[in-house]
């Protein structure tokens, strides 16, 4: 037994001796940095002999490897997975990513890991820092709009409540995650538009069903950003400013960079405008940070933190047809956000990868009408407060047994609490309101993801369990196959299917009640609104995959969703679960990745909605009667998107093309009454140029084309409008 020891010390010995370590860089097109990369070394088997991710400055160190041969497999949000031989020992290995088109890129959203868009069995869209840059707008709200599948509709303004509709669903049926946390209200609501762009790295879109990783919200889509992450060794100092129409000025600042295991990027921005018409000025400052540490080489922290404080005035909207209805003058609104997450990344072994989160977001808002404006019936004086509040901690965890498989498991605690009080006036009589909620929730996740030879799966259960609507199941089951690789013309037919169900937790009101003036009685036995979703399609590769035409047919059904009901004696009310409703239709889209510069998209979406059951839909209150189309969701409607970046020059060409679509005005009497909005056209262009290696110009028209339209009866959208400036650049690699 002595001796066994004796060897097996010795054969140790050899083994430590004989390790090499291994320094790996990772670059784009360009050969600048790409930060965070997973890079996974696979020896003789399948399984992995060491996993890591690359740090700020696209360097990931890997030590320990015995000498030999083997293959490194990079993957990176917004490229191709790339795979290279290497041989050990090898001092350093430089590996560049290919970009490709969005069907072949890697993206996070699908899985909550970094995995292929055609191989993750759903419907995704995405765009990259340099996209979202090009194009120049301000607001998330307008950014997504040009996205394939997403409907955005604005209230006639900057900082107008914007909304979005995936696939027929309500605007609540999106969840919004920033930097990791999630930002929508209990409930579901958020406003894309106070959200400033400034400093994003990249946006994913996932259309259907994914509370399975997601929870509540997850009912329709998954809207994800990023914060840029600081990439260079010599420091990166950016500022610069635009004015145009309406009065709008903005400016903004930023330094980024490196420095040994560090990374930063610390960045603040401010944004006015007055607006085109009377009490319609918007105002938004933002600033934030993105700070990273590489530990050591199996493990990274990252921590984020972004605030912004809006104002927008609230004119209302012109509502009569027969007579202009006059701007509220006084009425304004003001939102503070402030959200934070830390990340602490770690590679327990070369197989088990672990993600530790922590996240906190701080909501606070206000609406204020102070005068009863003449000419304006029902602008009675009011004040309403919102104050909420989500933190939370997850526990995201992913083994891979095999290159082939991989199993993902985690857990997650959130504690949602809130205040909404309000003071109004009713009929020249004062009131108030106010609600209270607390909610503390759970929610245990399990997928499997296969992806061998032809055949890609994805299979996971979620259990939830909310103090609201108790404890609910959520599964998922998607199914890609590559039915042809072709050729170089005709390169891969891949056909998938997918089925899911996705969950919407009340609102607090809605769980809650409201005290004071015209109570609402609280109903904890609320069920949660669900969704069941069905969709199949296919995915057509051309010319080594550069091009692509995808097909999608969705099926969504939409039920438990909740209503209002009223007392007509005493006038207190409570919510039920009563609703139900039908969305199906098809989504096409096609991809062209002409050059690593030249990116062109372009997609249709039809969409068929029915309300099912409205049992409490009285006539003539805009409310939605069985039968009906639901409002504000066009029959027909799609986007193109060309965008170009070249290292000294860059345009981008956007369009959304919205059909007819069925609306209200809410309102009784109104001749002849409002039932639908009309189709609109809104195109937006923009471009900048390097004249000087640290001076770049820039300037953007938006809705060139300077169409009228209401994406929302009675709020008339901005006229053509334009923006231009100077951005400086000093350091950087």
């Amino acid at each position: 037994m002595r001796s066994l020891r004796i060897i097996s010390a010795f054969l140790v010995l050899i083994s430590s001796a004989l390790a090499a370590d291994v320094t790996i860089r990772v670059t784009d097109p360009q050969q600048a940095n790409v930060p965070g990369a997973r890079i996974a070394v696979f020896g003789g088997g399948s399984e992995p002999v060491a996993i890591v991710h690359a740090s700020g400055s696209g360097i990931a160190s890997i030590s320990g490897i015995r000498p030999g041969r083997y293959r490194v497999q990079v993957l990176a949000a917004g490229f191709q997975p790339a795979n290279v031989d290497v041989t050990v020992p090898s001092e350093s290995v430089t590996i560049q990513l290919r970009v490709a088109s969005i069907s072949e890129t890697v993206v996070v959203t699908a899985a909550a890991t970094p995995v292929v868009a055609s191989e993750s069995g759903t419907s995704m869209s995405a765009l990259d820092g340099k996209q979202i840059e090009v194009m120049n707008q301000q607001e998330l709200g307008d950014t997504i709009r040009f996205i394939p599948g997403a409907y955005v509709s604005n209230a006639g303004r900057r900082g107008g409540l914007t909304t979005l509709f995936v696939r027929g669903g309500e605007s609540r049926y999106n969840k919004v995650i920033i930097d990791g946390v999630p930002v929508n209200d209990p409930g579901g609501t958020f406003n894309l538009s106070l959200v400033p762009v400034q400093q994003l790295d990249r946006l994913e879109l996932l259309r259907g069903s994914e509370s399975t990783l997601y929870g509540s919200d997850a009912m329709t889509s998954v809207v994800q950003t990023w914060t840029a992450t600081g990439a260079s060794r010599v420091p990166e100092v950016r500022l610069g400013a635009d004015g145009g129409t309406f009065a709008t000025a903005h400016g903004y600042a930023s330094v980024a960079g490196t420095a040994g295991r560090f990374d930063y990027n610390v960045f603040g921005d401010q944004f006015n405008s007055e607006g085109q018409g009377i009490n319609d000025d918007y105002s938004n400052s933002l600033q934030g940070a993105n700070l990273g540490a590489r530990l050591s080489d199996n493990s990274t922290l990252r921590f984020r933190v972004r605030h912004s404080n809006a104002r927008t005035g609230v004119p209302g909207g012109w509502l009569y047809t027969t007579a202009v209805l006059a701007p509220d003058a006084d009425q304004y609104a003001r939102q503070n956000d402030t959200l934070a997450s830390l990340d602490l990344n770690v590679a327990l072994t070369p197989s088990w990868l672990n993600r530790f989160t922590g996240f906190e977001y701080n909501h606070k808002r206000r609406n204020t009408d102070q005068v009863n404006d003449p000419g304006r019936p029902f602008d009675d004086p009011y004040d309403s407060r919102v104050n909420f509040n989500r933190a939370g901690f997850q526990y995201h965890s992913e083994y891979i047994e095999r290159e082939w498989a991989r199993t993902i498991f985690g857990y997650q605690f959130e504690v949602e609490n809130g205040f909404i009080d309000n003071d109004f006036v009713t009929f020249g009589f004062p009131g108030e309101s106010r609600t209270h909620g607390l909610r503390r929730n759970h929610a245990l996740y399990v997928e499997q993801i296969v992806n061998r030879d032809r055949l890609s799966a994805v299979a996971g259960v979620r259990y939830e369990h909310n103090e609201s609507f108790g404890n609910r199941g959520v599964p998922r089951v998607s199914i890609a196959y590559l039915a042809a690789r072709g050729g170089e013309v005709f390169s891969g037919t891949r056909l998938r299917a997918s089925y899911s169900e996705g969950i919407k937790a009340p609102t607090f009101e809605e769980s809650f009640g409201i005290t004071g003036t015209f109570p609402t009685i609280a109903n904890p036995d609320l069920e949660p609104e669900r969704s069941r979703s069905l969709e199949a399609g296919f995915i057509q590769g051309f010319f080594a995959g550069r091009y692509s035409l995808a097909g999608t047919y969705f099926n969504n059904r939409f039920s438990n969703q909740i209503q209002f009901t009223t007392n007509p004696v005493t006038f207190v009310g409570q919510y039920i679960n009563v609703n139900k409703a039908l969305a199906h239709g098809a989504e096409f889209e096609a991809h062209a990745r002409v050059s690593n510069a030249l990116n062109v998209t372009a997609s249709y979406v039809y969409t068929s909605t029915q309300a099912l059951a409205a049992p409490l839909c009285a006539p003539g209150t805009g409310c939605t009667a069985a039968g009906e189309p639901l409002l504000r969701r066009p029959r027909h409607f799609g986007q193109t998107l060309v965008t170009y970046t070249a290292p000294r020059w860059g345009a981008s060409v956007a369009g959304s093309f919205v059909g007819r679509r069925p609306d209200s005005d809410f309102w009784f009497g109104l001749i002849p009454p409002v039932t639908s909005a009309a189709g609109y056209a809104r195109v937006d262009v923009s471009g900048w140029r390097a004249i000087h290696s640290h001076v770049i110009a820039y300037a953007s028209v938006y809705n060139a084309l300077n169409h009228r339209y209401q994406e929302i009866v009675g709020y008339p959208a901005l006229k053509a409008n334009f923006r231009a400036g100077l951005r400086f650049r000093f350091g950087g690699d």
